[in-house]
């Protein structure tokens, strides 16, 4: 049962200081009397520097070395209003928070929130508005957002501008995914090319997450509880001055032409984030986005239910849209054991049309009999659906209740290309009439994840992402853009990246031909895209007959889509990655490298104590060549053992480690 919280009600929960933990929380309040105040990690490592005296600012040091030097902080609203320009500190309230919840949804079982908070309660001396501005730190991070309250001629606030700076100490390499050609508009597929701050420009519509190697360590931007917002850019300022580089908050304009955000208030921004660690795989095994996250609003969701998905598209060849077709696919899910079948694009005839209804089915296809048949072999279908075919007179409330009576496990909505704040909000409507109907959903042609996952965890996973499908047409999907998805695009949350293809070929080997779609890597490397990527729902790309008796497949029918645990043994940006993730009491491994072969050593002090009996999925001795062959090998081991991974260029491997059980000792 969706949790009934109306819109007010839900501002005014967000916008109340006092909030439930699950583990104990210290509060205390200091006077305003110094001009600045100062917030540390609760390890102490991370401290974070506002000035609060004149104009508003903040700094941020990590292990004693700055990495943002005093950085601007600030809203523009309408009318004039200018928040952050010269400030009177009027209370600094500080808590810390140690807690836990869970989260079945995820990297990890059992999430930590421990973390130091400053909320500081702001007067703009020129206007006399008043204003917050909270800040969070973790010992992998820091975040913040500012509050408007209500108050006398500010019940309703335009947004102008966010003024939010981003000043680093020196002119740090980065790797950045840019919009160069759609301005604030498009699907937020890019790659993420490697750079230094001081090149993005002013103008530049630089998307998140931006991921910048500093001396002191890895910081990856990005933004949290993105609701009733706009979405968060970035571009350069033409102050920077050497070698600082100072980056500046954009944010996507309104569609109706009239500022950047409208909201009603009381009202949060959304959580500006930067994830911090002094090697980049620990940015991987953060929980930080999701910590900042609204918590979850559904009473219920014992309804949601991960898994692998067959995919009926033409990614895969020139595949038809008929009764017949749908069947093998749904043939396809139930051998390999996977709970879902997508039903893709047309199943309701022509779409993106003012006469297309997402309540009737193509006449090529017989719905009755499709659905008989799904049910026969316990697999549940999902129902591909063009956003304005669903948004057109509420058209999602009438078929929703129909799919909720077809028996449809959840809804993959495409083309939405947009971020503003008219679409973040569609967003969440969308997810929340879902869930009213026990639907999951699968954005694709959309932004980058930003917590959602957690508040309404029916939304189980989205694109945002230059995934499998551009094989069809493009040599984009490179082994580099592959390694460098985990550490950039991956940190904001789940993708999906539709991993899967068995058509393997070495780069110098692949061609874009447009009917038989290949994938640049060997056939062990793209198991381990599902180990090493993100995705609750996980939708498996290629064709019923490339894999039945392929070398590889078994392992596909094994691999969970949701972890208990994940941790980085080893990973540098578009060049390797070493991952263990925990599934119940069994480990699996995935490793990936770019187009240089590499031997890595990996210790197994990862497993528990006892013998372990392990299966590798392994790149072949002639993988450099036929990218298709793997091997595999059995071997008992124990976590003082350590193995070595041989792999080919643009190869991988996968492993499985599952514990030998007292009553097994003996076969």
């Amino acid at each position: 049962m969706l949790n009934c919280l109306s819109h007010r009600l839900r501002k005014a929960m967000l916008f109340c200081v006092a909030v439930s933990f699950l583990a104990g929380c210290s509060t205390q309040t200091s006077l305003p009397d110094e001009s600045q105040q100062t917030l540390r990690s609760p390890d102490g490592k991370i401290e974070v520097a506002i000035h609060t005296s004149g104009s508003l600012t903040y700094a941020i040091t990590v292990d004693g070395q700055r990495v943002l030097n005093p950085s601007r902080l600030g809203l523009r609203l309408g009318d004039g209003v200018e928040l952050g320009r010269d400030v009177q500190l009027v209370t600094a309230k500080s808590q810390t928070v140690d807690s836990t919840w869970e989260n079945r949804f995820g990297k990890r079982r059992q999430v930590r929130d421990h973390h130091n908070e400053l909320r500081l309660a702001l007067r703009e001396k020129s206007s006399g508005k008043n204003f917050e501005v909270i800040f969070r730190a973790f010992n992998d991070g820091v975040g913040f957002r500012y509050v408007v309250p209500q108050q006398t001629g500010m019940e309703n606030v335009t947004v102008e501008q966010e003024q939010t700076e981003f000043a680093f100490a020196g002119n740090f390499p980065c790797y950045a995914g840019e919009n160069d050609r759609n301005g604030f508009r498009g699907p937020q597929e890019w790659e993420f090319k490697s750079r230094h701050l001081a090149d993005i420009k002013q103008d530049s519509v630089i998307g998140l997450p931006l991921l910048i190697k500093t001396p002191a360590a890895w910081v990856a931007l990005t933004e949290s509880d993105l609701l009733d917002w706009a979405g968060l850019w970035l571009g350069g300022t033409t102050n920077s001055t050497t070698p600082a580089v100072t980056l500046t908050a954009r944010l996507a304009p309104r569609r109706e032409g009239d500022g950047l955000v409208k909201v009603a208030t009381p009202h949060n921004s959304p959580w500006r984030v930067l994830m911090i660690g002094r090697e980049p795989g620990r940015l991987i095994e953060s929980d930080l986005v999701l910590n900042l996250a609204t918590p979850c609003q559904l009473a219920d969701t014992s309804w949601i239910r991960p898994g692998m998905m067959a995919w009926d598209h033409w990614w895969s060849g020139d595949v038809q849209m008929d009764t017949a077709t749908l069947k093998q696919y749904i043939q396809l899910a139930a051998d390999m054991g996977w709970p879902y079948q997508l039903v893709d694009w047309q199943w309701y005839g022509p779409f993106n049309k003012p006469d297309a209804d997402i309540t009737t089915v193509n006449p090529a296809v017989d719905m009755d009999e499709v659905r008989r048949f799904a049910k026969e072999k316990n697999v549940r279908l999902w129902l591909w659906l063009y956003w304005t075919d669903a948004n057109r007179n509420d058209a999602y409330q009438k078929a929703f209740a129909l799919y909720e009576q077809w028996g449809i496990a959840g809804v993959k909505i495409d083309f939405m290309d947009s971020d503003d704040q008219f679409m973040v909000n569609w967003y969440e409507k969308m997810t929340r009439a879902a869930a009213a109907h026990h639907l999951m959903i699968n954005f694709h042609g959309a932004y980058k994840p930003t917590g959602m996952n957690r508040t309404l965890p029916n939304q189980l996973t989205r694109e945002g992402v230059l995934g499998n499908e551009y094989n069809r047409w493009s040599s984009r999907v490179t082994p580099e853009h592959k390694l460098m998805l985990p550490f950039t695009r991956f940190l904001a949350g789940p993708a999906d990246f539709t991993p899967g293809g068995f058509l393997n070929r070495q780069p110098d080997q692949f061609k874009a031909n447009g009917k038989r779609t290949e994938v640049q890597g060997t056939r062990a490397a793209e198991l381990a895209l599902f180990v090493v990527y993100d995705s609750p729902i996980c939708c498996v790309c290629d064709r019923p007959d490339h894999y039945r008796n392929q070398p590889g497949a078994d392992f596909l029918k094994i691999v969970p889509t949701v972890w208990d645990d994940t941790r980085v043994i080893e990973g540098e940006p578009g060049q390797h990655l070493v991952m263990v993730r925990r599934s119940g009491r069994d480990w699996f491994l995935g490793a990936l490298t770019d187009r240089t072969a590499r031997n890595i050593r990996v210790k197994l002090d990862f497993l528990g104590p006892g013998r372990w009996r392990a299966r590798f999925w392994k790149d072949a001795a002639d993988s450099d060549v036929n990218a298709e062959h793997l091997e595999t090998e059995k071997r008992l081991v124990t976590a003082a053992d350590e193995i070595e991974l041989n792999l080919s260029p643009a190869g991988g491997a996968v492993a499985r480690f599952q514990p030998v059980l007292a009553t097994d000792r003996h076969r």
